[in-house]
């Protein structure tokens, strides 16, 4: 269906509402997985609301009735290095989105070097930048912001979940308000467990622990950058700022859609 009109080429575009075609949503859970998941965070989210990581992730290898992935955005690489010391195996995923900053895929290839014990997932969309430009028009990011986290963010990781009976998050409380409740254990709504062991860390605390641990450090965030996302859509923010305000600063979007 194409009925979105290009007004600076005179081109017809498509609907950014109307994604490509081919698969985009996570398959169901068998096996009565979903039920058992449903079990665990009616028993142990107020438990585990203000856990330790490591409490949080111990855990969740011990419960979680199937197999977790661990989803890394490359702003830091916390989640990598508990994951190292809690959940051994466990899958990498990271959102490769094309648009991301080189320093953002250059931490990618270095925690692919320094934890070879687990394999990192790179999802992709079902098309690349330049297919994206000339079937929806160029700069879909600044006319539909929203419809382009869709197609590069959400519809990759609901594909690419479906092998896995939850997924491990890097969630903080005090990354902003649409954040300040989060819960360290929940569903999502294919009822796969949503775990979040960094929750109640503060940008302060996450910075100590890259420290202490030597770990792999994105250098924009020493830069001004305190939150990460494609490059096109995340600019620096002042001393003081929430730290998610650099984010889609062109518009009042503040979520990518993968924790709404």
């Amino acid at each position: 269906m194409i009925n979105l009109l290009d007004a600076a080429g005179g081109r017809n575009y498509r609907d950014p509402e109307i994604s490509p075609d081919g698969p985009k949503e996570t398959e169901a859970l068998e096996g009565g997985v979903e039920k058992q998941n449903a079990l665990l965070v009616e028993q142990w989210a107020d438990k585990l609301y203000n856990a330790p990581a490591e409490t949080i992730l111990e855990w969740a290898h011990e419960h979680a009735p199937g197999p977790l992935v661990v989803t890394l955005s490359m702003e830091n690489t916390v989640l990598a290095e508990l994951a190292e010391r809690h959940l051994p195996g466990a899958d990498f995923l990271f959102l490769d989105t094309q648009y991301h900053f080189p320093e953002t895929l250059e931490v990618a290839d270095e925690v692919e070097r320094r934890y070879p014990s687990h394999r990192l997932v790179r999802a992709k969309a079902q098309l690349s930048r330049a297919e994206q430009d000339q079937v929806y028009g160029p700069n879909l990011y600044l006319r539909a912001p929203g419809a382009c986290c869709r197609m590069r963010k959400v519809e990759p990781l609901a594909v690419h979940m479906s092998p896995y009976a939850g997924w491990i998050t890097g969630l903080r409380r005090a990354d902003g308000p649409t954040r300040a409740e989060a819960p360290a254990l929940s569903l999502d709504a294919t009822g796969r467990l949503k775990i979040s062991p960094v929750v109640t860390w503060t940008l302060e605390e996450t910075e100590a622990f890259e420290r202490d641990n030597n770990l792999i450090i994105h250098p924009l965030t020493r830069q001004g950058y305190p939150s990460i996302g494609c490059a096109t859509c995340t600019m620096p923010v002042a001393e003081g700022e929430d730290p998610r305000a650099g984010r889609w600063a062109f518009s009042a979007k503040t979520e990518c859609g993968l924790h709404q």
